[in-house]
């Protein structure tokens, strides 16, 4: 026991090392989890082939994982995916197994049963890591955004009826399942049904009040489930994903998520660490080719079908590009897959490295890829043009002229466009979520959907009749684009633009901003005039209180919500 103490906190000691390093080079720490693996595996590959506790650690972040992802999976998922994302991200689950299995079994001469693991681990994508990168860029809420993630959910879904699959196979000799266990499963997944409509609500909503006590609830729920299932032939994992999925209707499952989620995090960093060290290292070149070209058919692949199919869907090349290229790699759930097909006996763990290997290089490479997206996107706007159909049904670009354009209606926006409408002069908002331009076309308000740092669409804009230019986007590259198109076509454009940052702001005023805003200094303030006008007595704010009660109701209904951080937000 004192051994596997001490091995685990080697490990854990050398993963945080290869973290800092992975966070210098902006890459995600799923990465440095595998790479510690691969790094330490020469010398603790034997002692850690012999500790079960440390195997067992592994399957409890996968259990973990599973039962939060259970815990999102309600029925209003559904309704999330949206017509778009289903049909696109159907053709695309589709065309993806398809070839990637002619390419692992025609090309590569895989066996049957391997190429159909090596198919399933490449069509899916990274909802973890994905939702991440689009969270910290702020384009959750873009069209390109909302059309991925609903890919995502929808890859999800499939994935998890995937494992479902497997799961009827019992472990480690392929054979299938008694018909009597299959029978006491599905009479325990109809009784969680009842349970988790009925019974299970109040439950939660009595345990709620004791935070300790949620939190011990929801352990002891995922390992209960997790152990029945586990008895009666099928993986703990689906147990778990199943106890998830039971309390995901509860108003407390996203607190229970974010309780557990710690848990998870710690066990999935042992299993990915696993994962690095399974990789045989004296067959090292024979599998990173075959991963290499793994990789550039995921890459490539993905792109084109994604872009073909969005394309005929009518979207604009640029919302088809940035969808394609956030998918552009391989999912956790890729390495779950194989590492089940490992125990069950279907594939050789070489089959797992192979896996492991692309998962490294197609992650790595659609994270900075995705960085530099719009640099990206600028360079390759012609060619992709191809892909584009003349109708496009994105907004087209207004040719009539206005005076006063806002870039961004946020939580900043929603006062300046009150502004705006008391000056009595032409004005336009354009947005990047699609809900926004729906709720302000219904408002009456001038608008269309368009991307700030898109260079076509500033270059389409009439810009140059813009007497003041407002952009509630605070973003460095977006901002300094912006002052450039503008200030080539009209020296007298007044342009106020947003940032969170004191440099960046001195960099915009170098480069001929009239004004930047600093949402966070702006509110302290604010503040203090309104102590030097209303002084200490409590009367006097009032009627402030009641204005201010007025807008955020009016804020709520549109969905605003004040950020929780104070990091990248507007």
């Amino acid at each position: 026991m004192l051994d596997t103490f001490i091995y685990l906190s080697l490990i854990i000691v050398i993963a945080l090392g290869i973290s800092f390093i992975m966070r210098a080079l902006k890459q995600p720490l799923i990465i440095a989890y595998i790479l510690t693996g691969i790094v330490i595996s020469p010398f603790f590959l034997s002692a850690i082939g012999e500790s079960e506790t440390i195997l067992n650690f592994s399957h409890f972040g996968v259990a973990f994982l599973l039962f939060i992802v259970g815990l999102h999976l309600n029925p209003r998922v559904i309704k999330e995916v949206g017509f778009t994302s289903l049909i696109i991200g159907s053709i695309q689950i589709i065309f993806t197994a398809a070839a990637s299995f002619a390419l692992s079994f025609y090309l590569l001469n895989f066996a049957l049963l391997p190429s159909l693991y090596i198919c399933f681990a490449l069509t899916f994508s990274s909802t973890i890591i994905i939702t991440k990168i689009l969270s910290d860029k702020r384009d959750l809420d873009s069209l390109y955004g909302k059309i991925t993630v609903g890919i995502l959910i929808l890859q999800d879904l499939v994935v998890i009826a995937l494992l479902i699959l497997l799961s009827y196979f019992s472990q480690g000799t392929g054979g299938a399942i008694p018909t009597n266990n299959i029978i006491y499963a599905g009479a325990s997944i109809l009784g969680l049904f009842l349970a988790s409509i009925f019974v299970l609500p109040s439950i939660t909503k009595f345990i709620a009040k004791n935070q300790e006590l949620l939190f011990l609830f929801a352990i002891g729920w995922c390992f209960l489930l997790a152990s029945l299932f586990f008895q009666l032939g099928f993986s703990m994992e689906i147990g778990a994903l199943l106890a998830g999925m039971s309390l995901a209707i509860s108003p407390y499952h996203t607190e229970i998520s974010a309780k557990v989620k710690p848990l998870r995090d710690f066990f999935l960093i042992i299993f990915f660490i696993l994962l690095g060290l399974q990789i045989d290292l004296s067959n090292l070149s024979n599998i990173l080719q075959i991963a290499i070209i793994l990789s550039i058919f995921v890459i490539l692949f993905k792109l084109f079908i994604v872009l073909i199919s969005m394309g005929i869907a009518g979207h604009k090349r640029r919302t088809s590009f940035f969808s394609a290229i956030s998918l552009g790699q391989i999912s956790e759930f890729s390495f779950i897959i194989v590492a089940l097909g490992v125990t069950l006996g279907h594939i050789l763990p070489e089959i797992s490295s192979i896996i492991v290997l692309t998962g490294l290089i197609t992650i790595a490479s659609s994270t900075y890829l995705m960085d530099y997206l719009p640099q990206i996107y600028n360079i390759l706007s012609k060619p992709l043009k191809f892909f584009e159909r003349k109708n496009a049904k994105e907004d087209k670009i207004p040719k009539k002229e206005f005076d006063l354009l806002l870039l961004g209606y946020n939580r900043i926006g929603f006062s300046i466009l009150k502004s705006f409408k008391k000056l009595r002069k032409k004005y336009l908002v354009v947005d990047f979520n699609p809900e926004t331009v729906k709720y302000l076309k219904s408002e009456g308000i001038p608008c269309i959907y368009g991307d700030a740092e898109d260079t076509e669409f500033l270059r389409d804009l009439n810009i140059s009749s813009a007497e003041l230019i407002i952009s509630t986007i605070p973003e460095l590259e977006g901002g300094l684009l912006l002052l450039d198109k503008v200030r080539k076509r009209s020296k007298k454009t007044t342009v106020i633009l947003t940032s969170h940052n004191i440099d960046d702001t001195f960099e915009f005023y170098k480069q001929g901003a009239d004004y930047v805003i600093m949402p966070h200094f702006l509110g302290g303030e604010y503040t203090a005039k309104l102590i030097e006008t209303l002084n200490t007595d409590r009367e006097n704010y009032k009627q402030e209180r009641e204005k201010q009660i007025q807008t955020l109701r009016k804020r709520k209904q549109i969905g605003h919500e004040h950020p929780s951080v104070e990091k990248n937000h507007s």
